[in-house]
């Protein structure tokens, strides 16, 4: 398929995914209007589009006469709760001239690892959009501490594809793609890894994210079979017309066979609970041979976590190898480490199977350390 047939596929996507950022939405005085022509357009269309917004501690910075972001977590969450509401008027002004109602849904990261809220949250997404509803979606900041220190809503949006079940996501940033050293657009990129040299950290401490966030949640919609477009906030028909096709942007491309949805969950929904770190022929046997982990190839242990928990699996470098579904808790395993199968029931006094981590549950995230 030529480059220009790959865009021109877009024109088929259904239900998109559209993320901007604090930065982008706040530039200019604001760009809730523009966000909501463009989204208005879409619905217009036919297609349905959830939108995942930043910007309720920037908003709410700004109407506490905060100057930089907080860095104590406390005042953090009075910022986001101050800006939350605003946020939503913003929306809501934006959206009701052009006949489209707009509902909040605020999330956090338990939402989408537990099984019963998952679908509960999915069920609700859905019949907002079948009464043409656009869900404005953001992390429940208030309440999500850890979400606060670390998460960010370029991720967030990663998650929502595969929750709404979109087939395209779409990043809106304040650049008009990403940019190769010469500081040109990149305009069609068929792999992830091609891209991660031109990546530099934000430069603004007005959110969380920047390039580097965009493309990490490029990287795991990719992997689930989604294809991503990364594009300028500031354009006033960038949605358009990407969907008409048109050379704007940067499309990142699905590559080879998407991740099922149980290990894309596995490996980029659920939070590591520990580390088993491994020696260099368990890496081996987990990279080249899709193998189980087996006691034998255990070296340590960190963290804490039960059977059924999500873990990482590194090598003695440290570099995250894989992620799974821990079958024996982080006080067995290290009890298990270095030894046999045959000794599990000897070690610890049960057995509920020859493996740390089946290889069913094991999704690789590197190429080795």
């Amino acid at each position: 398929m030529s480059d220009d047939q790959t865009r021109t596929a877009l024109r088929d996507c259904k239900r998109l995914v559209v993320k901007i950022g604090s930065r982008a939405l706040c530039a200019d005085g604001g760009r809730f209007a523009q966000v909501a022509e463009q989204a208005a357009t879409q619905v217009r269309a036919g297609r349905k589009v959830v939108l995942v917004s930043s910007g309720a501690v920037a908003v709410g910075r700004e109407r506490l006469g905060l100057t930089e972001r907080p860095k104590k977590v406390s005042l953090l969450q009075a910022a986001a709760a101050t800006g939350q509401s605003l946020l939503m008027r913003a929306y809501e002004d934006a959206f009701e001239p052009l006949g489209i109602h707009v509902a909040q849904v605020l999330l956090t990261h338990d939402a989408v690892t537990d099984r019963d809220r998952y679908l509960h949250a999915r069920q609700a997404i859905d019949e907002l959009l079948k009464l043409g509803v656009v869900p404005i979606i953001n992390e429940n900041d208030t309440v999500s501490i850890d979400e606060l220190r670390f998460g960010d809503n370029d991720q967030l949006a990663a998650m929502v594809c595969t929750l709404v079940g979109a087939d395209l996501l779409v990043l809106l940033s304040d650049v008009v793609g990403i940019l190769d050293d010469a500081g040109a657009r990149i305009s069609l990129v068929r792999e992830v890894a091609d891209i991660e040299r031109f990546i530099k950290p934000p430069e603004s401490d007005l959110g969380l994210g920047g390039m580097q966030s965009k493309v990490e949640a490029a990287r795991r919609a990719t992997l689930h079979g989604l294809p991503v477009a990364v594009g300028p906030a500031a354009s006033s028909d960038f949605l358009d017309a990407l969907m008409r096709g048109d050379d704007v942007g940067t499309l990142l491309l699905p590559h080879g066979s998407p991740l099922p949805s149980r290990k894309h969950w596995i490996a980029y929904t659920l939070k590591p609970q520990g580390r088993i770190v491994v020696d260099a022929g368990a890496r081996r046997a987990l990279e080249q041979r899709n193998s189980s982990l087996l006691p034998a190839g255990v070296v340590s242990v960190t963290g804490s976590f039960d059977v059924g928990d999500a873990v990482s699996i590194v090598g003695e470098s440290g570099k995250e190898v894989a992620r799974g579904l821990a079958r024996y808790s982080s006080a067995e395993v290290s009890r298990l480490a270095g030894g046999h199968s045959q000794q599990i029931a000897e070690r610890i006094g049960s057995h509920t199977g020859d493996e740390i981590v089946h290889r069913d549950d094991i999704v690789l995230t590197s190429n080795g350390a």
